[in-house]
């Protein structure tokens, strides 16, 4: 199509100009199988890779489908041998199957013969596979399951997972939809019961939705389809009492049948809630608390931020693949490049929905983003100058002229419920004494984050400055406005994570805003712009202004 706001070119990017009328809808369709790389002011990159295909296929996107989107939406004529490609690496996925054979146990099946030959020569694979049971079959070591899907999509050749799972340990769960001990009637929404519809009928896999908008709800919903033991991993105790709280109040579930597994408590219940801190946690080199995998027959073992899943509990996670695994996250981005772990290991993406879609329903609140920059004064431009490489990000991330400009911003909305936000400790410590607000950090106890969460929540404290550990499954609907002072780099998930924490709906309707303040002509800015870029392919955008802007005198206070 003529005019299209798309330029598709042959080394598979994906350039979107982001001033045509059409730039939105165009976003909207290459989502589910493009990932950005590049958003500046005008033109934003994207590329597509086999991994982002094969979750496309995985999520019930076609090749058809991929190819009538470029074509729809290119200003020119899509390359012709992109075209074949993006269909032949789609069809790459299932020409392999893991399938149970009522004779042989566990087999990998083909659809197509010569790739059986060809995988099963690889070393790769080696100890993977056992007897060959005809042309198209050959026996595998149940043990091996995970280890194998992982070695196949490295290969190229992901498979399909048709192995089916245990149903686990029975246990009673219903949705509390009429409303439970005094709690309001509730209905799950239209995208919520879709994401457990398509998690359901793979029996695996990722649920992509934005922060706010439900995932344990989502969790809860597939618990009621499992009816079985099931076991929730959480990123901190904070978390898991606020999943212990809505299970008991969205459930059936009552307090008895929940168990807690963290560095406090070591509950094992049809329930249970296990913090990723504690089972990674070794003892002579050994991790001791390998066994609550094995504590019970589960029927469902949830990943909770499973963007933040740590390396051990995927080798754990290998050995799990008969038990149903449900991963819940904002964003499928992690920065150490292990994607491919998630998508073999827990299941691939299947269900996914746009930010600014569950915005424009109002389930979550539409947001301004803003990023505020600040110039660094001669002393610490120099100290930055002169300093080592590794060291330069800290100082320019923690430079004292932020304080001002912080606190400017806070003044500007007076009524809202502000989170400051960083990842330097000095720097919280020297915000809560020069804002006179709070601080929850890593060493603050769950008994105090709680206290100060209650009263953030209520309305007491107006002002919290929070460490990296606000950065996920810590609910604090109230928050309208967010003020990033410092990061973990350029880390995508952390900026999704952060804008998350102001995207609850306000009763009023009103805007939520997310401030990002970073140190002009320095690492921190490019930074910046890394983190920013997950966030414009959900189609945020960001307004740059400079700090004397927020500083003078005759800005307007935003309500």
């Amino acid at each position: 199509m003529s005019g299209g706001p798309l330029i598709v070119q042959s080394d598979k990017t994906l350039l979107l100009e982001i001033d045509h009328p059409d730039a939105q809808p165009c976003r909207m369709a290459i989502a589910p199988f493009a990932e950005l790389e590049r958003s500046p002011e005008h033109v934003h990159t994207y590329r597509l890779t086999p991994l982002g295909l094969w979750n496309a296929r995985a999520a019930g996107h076609d090749a058809e489908g991929v190819v009538d989107a470029l074509i729809k939406y290119s200003r020119y004529p899509v390359p012709h041998a992109l075209l074949v490609d993006v269909a032949e690496t789609m069809d790459r996925y299932g020409r392999l199957q893991l399938a149970n054979d009522p004779v042989h146990g566990l087999v990998l099946r083909a659809l197509d013969r010569l790739v059986l030959i060809e995988v099963a020569k690889s070393k790769k694979l080696a100890g993977m596979l056992g007897a060959k049971v005809d042309d198209d079959t050959i026996a595998v070591h149940p043990s091996e399951r995970g280890r194998l899907k992982q070695a196949l999509l490295k290969l190229g050749w992901p498979a399909e997972d048709l192995a089916g799972y245990v149903d686990g340990e029975a246990h009673p769960i219903e949705l509390a939809e009429s409303g439970k001990d005094g709690a309001k009637p509730f209905t799950l929404r239209s995208y919520q019961r879709e994401a457990v519809e398509a998690f359901w009928a793979g029996g695996s896999g990722v649920v992509v939705l934005p922060c706010g908008a439900g995932k344990t709800l989502v969790g809860a919903a597939a618990m009621a389809e499992a009816k079985a033991t099931t076991l929730i991993l959480v990123t901190n105790t904070v978390a898991g009492r606020q999943w212990k709280r809505e299970l008991i109040a969205r459930t059936s579930l009552t307090e008895d049948e929940i168990g807690e597994y963290s560095g406090e408590r070591k509950e094992i219940r049809p329930v249970t809630i296990a913090t990723y801190q504690v089972l990674t946690a070794r003892r002579g080199g050994a991790f001791t608390h390998l066994d609550l995998f094995g504590a019970r027959d589960w029927g469902l073992v949830v990943y909770d931020e499973v963007h933040l899943l740590p390396a051990p509990i995927f080798r754990f996670t290998a050995d799990l693949q008969a038990r149903r695994r449900l991963g819940l996250t904002a964003t499928l981005v992690r920065e150490d490049g292990r994607e491919g772990d998630v998508f073999s290991l827990i299941g691939p993406k299947r269900y996914d929905a746009p930010w600014k879609d569950i915005e424009s329903q109002g389930w979550i609140a539409p947001a301004q983003c803003t990023e505020v920059r600040v110039t660094l004064t001669d002393a610490e431009r120099m100290s930055y100058a002169t300093a080592e490489a590794e060291e330069r990000y800290r100082m320019a991330a923690t430079a004292r002229t932020k304080l001002p400009v912080v606190r400017a911003l806070v003044q500007r909305h007076p009524n809202d419920q502000v989170l400051v936000i960083g990842g330097y400790i000095d720097q919280l410590h020297q915000l809560g004494e020069y804002l006179d607000a709070p601080i929850v950090q890593g060493s603050t106890t769950n008994k105090e984050r709680e206290r100060l969460f209650d009263a953030f929540r209520c309305g007491e404290i107006r002002t919290l400055v929070i460490s990296k550990v606000g950065n996920f499954s810590i609910d604090l609907p109230e928050a309208a406005v967010a003020i990033q002072v410092s990061g973990t780099f350029g880390s995508r998930q952390e900026e999704a994570q952060r804008l998350g924490r102001v995207l609850r709906p306000k009763a009023d309707g009103r805007q939520a805003h997310f401030y990002t303040v970073v140190s002009r002509d320095t690492i921190d800015t490019e930074y910046a712009a890394h983190r920013q870029r997950f966030l414009a392919e959900q189609g945020y955008a960001y307004t740059i202004v400079d700090a004397d802007d927020v500083l003078g005198p005759k800005l307007p206070t935003v309500d």
